[in-house]
């Protein structure tokens, strides 16, 4: 009867066992540009239903594609990246997301310049397919390109204006326009901001009361003061079109993701932050501010718009660290519009009062007068860059998973720097531009009680508090120096707060603590001292159904119970990136003569050979022999059909 049951299993298995998909074909071509200059094209034909992501995706977004090649073999060099077309933008159902992926047919180029005689570059092209329910596990497929065959120029010819034919879905366009919107909203707020600042707000009565007291009519003073403005709108809107133009689409979009840039984006914010509070001015070149005054002073429309060059550079300290913090907001955006409509709000809000102001002359008399306060401006500005440069550390930490800068060490900076601010704004704390104080007044008293209130709210952080106001700062609650809680010990310590020892090779899932290996032999040689059944989960890092069913399923309480107390969990991610030890280090059974040399390698080959499919969630139910109880499953968002499938293998296993 046992040897009948387990056919049984076997055989109402098999539909499952038979799902190894393959959506996408590979083929290569070569187009030659002259005796040493070829193009290496490398064309994907993806089947109906599947997408294949870009070069550049979002952070805690799918795999990219990326192409690897051989340059060890000598003979030909790279020239520039890989070109990639026919993408489109949309929304991803997988991922949530906003990132640019392909259907049906899709072209990547690389530009080579071949150095001698070689015949053929081999390569191998990374990537990871989905649909819009699962994701597969990243591939590698290798690619031999011949440079002896010639290439069919008229079919890369009709495929590049094929290209041309391609929209934006409607969705996806809506969306678009929302983040510029955003974005544009905040660069408005920023240039707001720039103006309260010593440099600019003092222009403004100054200026205005120019082209008033100037014009030979009050209609000309406005028209005047009009053109200033716009005058400055178009020097900032050349500046965001400068930043389009010199990276492009392809490399705004790498600015978001890359940890190079991330990094530099906090030194940049580190560095302006520094001069916000008072450790040096920016200065432009003093020869610059000259020259432009000298052709301010020949009139008429010529002559304003010098003038509002001559602003843009004497309030340069004041306003560069927020154009280069506007600009970075943009940049991480991926839109190759980004830097433009980024600096169409910010200098809109600062053309705007001189526009305002000329036309309603009598409203300068509401204007505060400047004074210290504008340095205060000027230094809580500072205080804010330095935070939010810690946000592009952190995505460094998280890529590399250095765990340097875990979720309380972000905390606790982030307490010492709004700490400090309010000990500033209360007065107890002077720096280099400060006006002594014999009193604060009462708007930088209740300034000062914002950020004491927010640095308060902050400090069970360190507790494991979830700090939903921030969440989008900080890292994840699992990235933490104390994932199962603070005082934590394991047992062979002497000391814990769990009822059971945390064996070795296991870890507890915050925040329900549940028991998990990451390692199939040690979770199996687990299962039989234990004596339970082994719940094996196939899932990634960047695979959003699996943490749907981790946050939507396995939290309720009928299967959170299974999970804790009924069978042994081991997860195994397939797109795990930290290299094998040498001694683990072994020859693909699929590809023979690849080597598996990621830990995420192994586990989506085991995956492969012995379930027959390579889709994320896929969810096993084992005995101590290592076969299944039951029919394996994908993803489950039904808790109710979830539990059944639990409890069924459970109850073979009994």
């Amino acid at each position: 009867m046992k040897y009948l049951l387990s056919l049984f299993i076997f055989i109402s298995s098999l539909n499952v066992f038979s799902q190894i998909e393959d959506p996408i074909k590979w083929s290569t071509s070569v187009e030659k540009l002259s005796d040493s200059t070829f193009v290496l094209v490398s064309e994907a034909i993806i089947e109906e239903g599947w997408h294949l992501y870009a070069q550049e995706v979002p952070q805690d977004g799918p795999i990219p594609t990326s192409f690897s090649f051989d340059t060890s073999q000598g003979g030909f060099l790279l020239e520039g990246k890989t070109q990639e077309e026919n993408g489109v933008v949309v929304d991803d159902a997988v991922f949530q997301m906003k990132i640019k992926f392909f259907e049906k047919k899709t072209v990547f180029k690389q530009k080579v310049k071949v150095l001698k005689g070689i015949e053929t570059i081999n390569a191998f092209v990374e990537f990871m397919v989905c649909d819009d329910t699962k994701c597969l596990s990243p591939t590698e497929v290798d690619l031999v390109f011949d440079l002896k065959i010639k290439a069919n120029k008229e079919n890369s010819k009709s495929l590049e204006k094929s290209n041309l034919s391609v929209a934006l879905d409607h969705t996806a366009q809506e969306n678009e326009n929302s983040d510029l919107l955003s974005l544009f909203l905040l660069s408005f707020f920023a240039g707001l901001a720039a103006l309260l600042t010593p440099c600019v707000f003092p222009m403004i009565p100054m200026t205005v009361s120019f082209f008033t007291k100037q014009s030979k009519t009050k209609a000309i003073g406005i028209r005047n003061a009009i053109f200033f403005g716009f005058s400055i709108i178009i020097i900032y809107v050349v500046i965001g079109l400068a930043v389009s133009a010199i990276f492009g689409p392809s490399a705004l979009n790498a600015l978001s993701t890359n940890i190079w840039f991330n990094l530099l984006f906090f030194l940049l914010l580190v560095f302006f932050a520094a001069s916000f509070l008072g450790a040096f001015e920016l200065v432009l070149p003093s020869s610059w501010g000259t020259k432009i005054d000298a052709k301010a002073d020949k009139g008429g429309y010529v002559g304003i718009f010098f003038m509002a060059l001559a602003l843009a550079i004497v309030s340069f300290s004041c306003t560069g660290p927020l154009v280069g913090s506007a600009l970075v907001a943009a940049a991480t955006t991926g839109e190759r519009v980004a830097p433009i409509v980024s600096m169409l709000g910010f200098s809109t809000a600062i053309a705007l009062p001189f526009a305002l102001f000329a036309a309603f002359p009598g409203w300068l008399n509401s204007l505060p007068k400047s004074g210290g306060w504008l340095n205060t401006v000027k230094v809580v500005l500072g205080f804010l860059e330095l935070a939010l440069a810690f946000k592009f550390l952190s995505n460094v930490d998280l890529v590399l998973q250095l765990h340097l800068l875990e979720r309380e060490v972000f905390i606790a900076i982030w307490i010492a720097i709004f700490g400090v601010l309010s000990v500033y704004l209360f007065g107890k704390i002077q720096l280099p531009h400060d006006t002594p104080l014999k009193h604060i007044s009462v708007g930088r008293l209740f300034l000062g009680l914002v950020s004491l209130t927010f640095t308060i709210y902050m400090i069970p952080g360190l507790w494991g508090a979830p700090l939903n106001i921030i969440s989008a700062f900080p890292p994840p609650q699992h990235y933490s120096e104390s994932p199962y809680g603070v005082g934590f010990t394991n047992s062979s310590n002497g000391k814990t707060t769990l009822n059971t020892a945390i064996p070795e090779g296991a870890h507890l899932m915050a925040p329900h603590n549940i028991l998990a290996f990451n390692d199939y032999d040690k979770g199996m040689a687990y299962a039989k001292k234990v004596g339970k059944p082994v719940l094996l989960d196939f899932t990634g890092h960047a695979c959003v159904n699996c943490r749907k069913m981790e946050q939507n399923v396995w939290v309720k309480p009928t299967v959170l119970q299974v999970i804790k107390n009924d069978v042994v969990l081991i997860s195994l991610y397939v797109d795990d990136k930290r290299p094998l030890k040498e001694a683990e280090i072994t020859e693909s059974k699929l590809k023979p003569g690849k080597k598996l040399k990621y830990i995420g390698q192994k586990w989506s080959e085991l995956q492969t050979i012995k379930y027959q499919t390579n889709t994320q969630p896929f969810y096993v139910l084992l005995n101590h022999n290592e076969e299944p109880l039951n029919r394996p499953v994908a993803y489950t968002p039904d808790v109710n059909v979830y539990y059944n499938w639990l409890k069924t293998g459970i109850s073979n296993f009994k």
